[in-house]
């Protein structure tokens, strides 16, 4: 019997995940946690029977004391909360399947305890790789990626000598703006935005995809996972998302990873690595498929890639300004508060007035992440 803890359970992943667990009846979940979603988050607990859950608002973490005084379930609120529940000593793997910056804390943690990462929070190794990285090796435990791109390069590598690596092709769907121009995008809406033609996810992943900020999130993320300098790494975009991502190799052949686009793949092998289990699902067609397609990104109308790009060469905390930008912008046009094209407008500016730090320690990374936000905070209310 598995014994995990899912750090932000009531998410995309985070439920596809309990899917998982349901479906294949031989994990047990110790610990879960949300943001403020209660509602669910009580419900999978009746289900699932963790011996903690989290939730980040304190109120919210009373609420749902009161509705579940019924049950031997402990409730905890905010970080210590989540530290509490990556520490439980039985858990083997915590799935880190919350969204942004949050997730960098108990995830040091988690591999500081010897527990196993199966990582969907991509901004933990954006932002803080150089660090997390190290503490996984030197505490021995794995990190194995949950986002559909990065679990199909590692499993293009799998059983090859890491040092004959070539090169990363990360494949983008080119999200529901592919081949528009950026006068084009001068009017989208959040609801235009959160269209996206192959993917069912969470609202701020689903908005990376519409800029193609989340490629560049991805593109830092796999500098750090495959330990591979950025130049390493080519973007093609790929429309009809059937190959996840390919490596390429110094004798120039290419190994892929193809599939449908459906993320309970990646989270199963994950959680079962390097056991391949069965599950139900559709099975690519190929006969109907009939082509699949390659085109380099329009770095010209997604800035937001470009700046990516920039900030992966440059390094520093400049991943951190960048990540962190991104998400207080989104957040923000998302309530209507700015358009589409001033989410990587903004992230420009504040990287340009801020992420002067070479070599940062933890703390210096979350106060850039607040700097960030203060920063954005004044800027568009003097706006």
């Amino acid at each position: 019997m598995k014994k995990i803890a899912i750090l932000g359970s009531t998410g995309s992943i985070g439920t596809q995940t309990l899917e998982i667990v349901r479906e294949q009846k031989d994990i047990q979940v110790l610990g879960i946690s949300a943001g403020s979603n209660i509602d669910l988050l009580e419900r999978q607990i009746r289900e699932f029977s963790p011996r903690l859950a989290v939730v980040w608002e304190k109120e919210k973490a009373k609420e749902l004391a009161v509705r579940t005084a019924d049950l031997p379930v402990k409730i905890l609120d905010g970080m210590d909360g989540l530290l509490a529940l990556v520490n439980i000593p039985e858990v083997e793997t915590v799935v880190t399947a919350v969204v942004g910056m949050i997730g960098v804390v108990p995830t040091l943690a988690a591999i500081q305890a010897g527990k196993n990462i199966a990582l969907a929070n991509k901004e933990t190794l954006v932002t803080a790789g150089q660090i997390i990285m190290p503490a996984a090796k030197e505490k021995g435990v794995s990190i194995l990626p949950v986002d559909s791109e990065h679990s199909a390069i590692f499993q293009s590598m799998n059983g090859e000598d890491k040092r004959t690596v070539s090169r990363i092709l990360l494949t983008a769907s080119g999200g529901p703006f592919r081949g528009w121009k950026k006068e084009q995008l001068a009017n989208v809406r959040p609801e235009d935005a959160l269209k996206h033609p192959n993917w069912t996810m969470g609202s701020k992943i689903t908005i990376d995809s519409a800029t193609m900020v989340n490629k560049g999130l991805e593109l830092m993320e796999a500098r750090w996972l495959f330990d591979v300098e950025p130049d390493q790494i080519r973007i093609l975009v790929h429309p009809q998302s059937i190959v996840h991502s390919m490596v390429e190799y110094q004798d120039g052949a290419v190994i892929a990873q193809l599939g449908v686009p459906d993320m309970k793949l990646p989270i199963q092998y994950a959680l079962y690595y390097p056991e391949r289990r069965y599950r139900d699902g559709q099975r690519v067609d190929f006969a109907s498929v009939g082509s699949l397609t390659f085109e380099k990104p329009d770095l010209e109308t997604f800035t937001g890639l470009a700046l990516a790009l920039r900030a992966a060469k440059e390094g520093g905390v400049l991943p951190v300004v960048y990540n962190a930008a991104n998400e207080y912008l989104v957040a923000r046009f998302l309530r209507r508060e700015i358009g589409f094209l001033d989410i990587p407008f903004y992230i420009g500016e504040a990287m340009e007035q801020l992420g002067r730090i070479k070599e940062p320690t933890l703390e210096e990374i979350l106060y850039t992440e607040k700097e960030t936000y203060t920063y954005l905070e004044k800027r568009l209310n003097r706006s």
